[in-house]
């Protein structure tokens, strides 16, 4: 339970003094539905204001308040911009100008003949001098800060009403119990958490203050984490001890490598404690993870247990259900596939031969942990492309037990350790850094976009030596809608070229639509497929050893690079081409570089990190990941390592949760709502 010392800051945003239903709605598109949000959404620098008398005292491009009479309004027509022609104390004239719907908002604001203290940005337009949009309106005889945080905002606030709301919430915030560890304090001079947090308010270039903030919440997260973790090793779970003989029996491809075998063996000795399994196996494109998946499903049948393996896609799900099927051909194992469009008696069956244990394997979607999957006895579950999912939707799944299963993720987005750390900090963590045999590097060449003739000519004669090809379809913006217009497009002009040898999947196609086309293209009766990036993950053609990427600029290093492994699956040289537009970043030409450079995942995600910042591949937009209010992506790298170090110290030395800094951390653990850590170690 949350302590009552922070109950002032969850409250209703209402509870602040002038926030009314009306008031209420421009926060919300904020986020801000409590004090708490009002606290934590901190200004992003300060606006500087010089007050003078007459214009002809003002800078251009600075920040004024003067006092102004609106004399005219000029606008053309009922949609042009509105005019107010203001005049100063000397009769020099001044525009203030308004677009779209806050024409009529400001006549009402300025009526003519009546003078007004205004600010806002002095500009000219043309000869005129001009305010656009002033900030503040008021009487004359009123006072405008000087000096002021600058917020993000939305329509129907200001600043000043941001601040106003802001100053309730930092009266609201309590003294608290001091968290950080005392040494570590000291080192780096930061404020205690409330005068951190006015400081952020007051001083939005205070970096100490801000820093205190971020590390509070980053420290939070990683302590959660631990939590997490701790909690995991303290439940009982069953060991589950295979004897090899579903396991010597498999049709393997190839005989594993190393690496394979060096992680086979990792979660083989896992499986085996009471402790349950909480393993994130990291592995390049290609290197092998469903084969390891498979190994240690085929330990838990061994053991008398079921294993149920989560795909995020229904492509992804539907491939892994045919090739472990075709792997485990002639083996007394039953495998099933559930996904949300399995209906009436076969997902009756599928249920039924779940709860009586006569099925051993299923392969799924989110399907899978729904409420009315029942298991007889769950005892590993698998998550394919772990970024996906979110600590509670792995735990969901693992509900579905009496006992906690054993639980693997995996991931073929190679992850830098500090973001390792940030989102996976609860696991123990594998990696396959070789590459089975017979995989040649796949070949990349970054062209230029005015030569798309030649590479269609190129594409032409690919087909015609009987080869398959990608075409992935540029990210025109964050749209599934313009997204599958440009596959659409693109697909349209090769077919012209090609006829109907060309296939279409994109993510609004309905499942069994796309299902079709892509066992159209496995069974390469079809040439070439155009597709949005619904074919990052997982999409095996051995037969395709061609992928074009339009727009390669507009991808992110680690997307480009999952997109790439979509060819180099067979034994034929694969190549990769980045069409690229002609303005491009220097950013977008080091991506380009490394790509072309470089065959190495877990290189290339530390250098998507370096060029980025961060940026999405900390997880902060992805599905289930815990959100961070108040620490930048930049932060969160600097500051995770040493969050960690404090964490570890505090669980392993300080006493927990249990001791004094301990209960001090409880508190950060409820402020930066991280306190499910909380609850699981009690119910541990």
């Amino acid at each position: 339970m949350r302590p009552e010392i922070l109950n002032p800051l969850f409250a209703e945003v209402e509870a602040l003094k002038g926030v009314g239903a009306g008031m209420a709605k421009p926060l919300a598109r904020l986020g801000l539905e409590r004090v708490v949000d009002v606290l934590f959404h901190l200004p992003t620098g300060t606006v500087t204001r010089a007050k003078v008398d007459r214009l002809d005292d003002a800078v251009p491009g600075e920040n004024i308040v003067i006092v102004v009479t609106p004399v005219e309004y000029k606008q053309s027509g009922s949609r042009g911009p509105l005019r107010i022609q203001a005049v100063d104390v000397a009769g020099d004239y001044l525009s203030l100008t308004y677009f779209g719907a806050h024409t009529g908002y400001a006549r009402k604001l300025l009526p003519l003949g009546e003078a007004k203290l205004i600010s806002g940005k002095l500009e000219f337009y043309g000869q005129e001098r001009q305010i656009v949009h002033p900030d503040q309106i008021l009487a004359p005889d009123d006072a405008i800060a000087l000096r002021e945080a600058v917020y993000p905002l939305s329509e129907g606030l200001t600043a000043r009403r941001l601040g106003q709301l802001a100053e309730q919430a930092i009266s609201r915030a309590p003294e608290l119990p001091e968290w950080i560890e005392p040494g570590l304090l000291a080192a780096k001079g930061w404020p205690t958490w409330r005068e951190g947090i006015a400081t952020a308010h007051h001083e939005p270039g205070d970096a100490a203050a801000r820093e205190r903030i971020a590390y509070d919440e980053v420290f939070a997260n990683q302590l959660a984490l631990m939590l997490v973790r701790a909690s995991t090793r303290k439940r009982r779970g069953t060991p589950l001890i295979g004897d090899g003989r579903h396991r010597d029996a498999l049709r393997l491809p190839y005989a594993p490598t190393g690496a394979q075998r060096r992680v086979m063996g990792e979660i083989e000795g896992d499986m085996a404690q009471a402790t349950p399994m909480v393993r994130l196996l990291q592995g390049d494109v290609g290197s092998g993870k469903t084969l390891v998946a498979l190994e240690a499903m085929l330990i838990a049948v061994e053991a008398g247990a079921q294993a149920a393996l989560l795909a995020p896609t229904e492509i992804l799900a539907r491939q892994h259900f045919a090739n472990l099927r075709a792997m485990m051909s002639g083996l007394p194992v039953r495998i099933a596939i559930l996904t949300g469009r399995d209906k009436g008696r076969v997902r009756e069956a599928t249920l039924m031969g779940l709860a009586d244990g006569s099925i051993d394997i299923l392969i799924g979607t989110h399907a899978i942990f729904q409420e009315a999957v029942a298991y007889k006895r769950l005892g590993l579950a698998v998550v394919d492309e772990q970024h996906r999912f979110g600590v509670a939707q792995r735990m969901l799944l693992t509900a579905k037990a009496e006992r906690p299963p054993h639980l693997l993720v995996m991931t073929a987005t190679p992850i830098p350790r500090t973001l390792t750390l940030t989102n996976y900090g609860e696991m123990d963590v594998s990696r396959i850094d070789e590459m089975p045999p017979g995989r040649t590097p796949v070949e990349t060449r970054v062209i230029a976009g005015e030569r798309i003739d030649d590479v269609v000519e190129a594409l032409g004669r690919h087909i015609e030596a009987g080869g398959q090809a990608f075409w992935v379809c540029p990210l025109v913006e964050e749209s599934e809608i313009a997204d599958r217009g440009a596959a659409e497009a693109r697909a349209a002009t090769l077919k012209l070229r090609f006829g109907d040898r060309i296939g279409l999947v994109h993510g609004r196609m309905k499942g069994p639509e796309k299902d079709a086309v892509m066992a159209a293209f496995q069974r390469a009766e079809l040439c070439v497929l155009v597709a949005t990036t619904v074919i990052e993950v997982g999409v095996d053609v051995p037969n395709a050893s061609l992928i074009v990427v339009e727009d390669a600029e507009r991808f992110g290093l680690a997307q480009l690079h999952q997109l790439r492994g979509r060819v180099g699956r067979g034994a034929e040289r694969s190549v990769c081409l980045l069409l690229r537009g002609n303005s491009l970043s220097e950013t977008a030409r080091a991506r380009l570089a490394t790509m072309k450079n470089s065959n190495d995942g877990f290189f290339i995600a530390e250098e998507d990190l370096r060029l980025r910042g961060a940026g999405e591949l900390l997880g902060t937009k992805q599905s289930g990941e815990a959100r961070f209010r108040v620490a930048t992506a930049e932060q969160i790298v600097v500051l995770t390592p040493t969050a960690h170090d404090d964490a570890r110290l505090l669980v392993d030395r300080d006493g927990g949760l249990d001791g004094a800094r301990g209960k001090a951390a409880r508190m950060a653990l409820y402020l930066f709502e991280r306190d499910a850590g909380v609850a699981l170690l009690r119910s541990g």
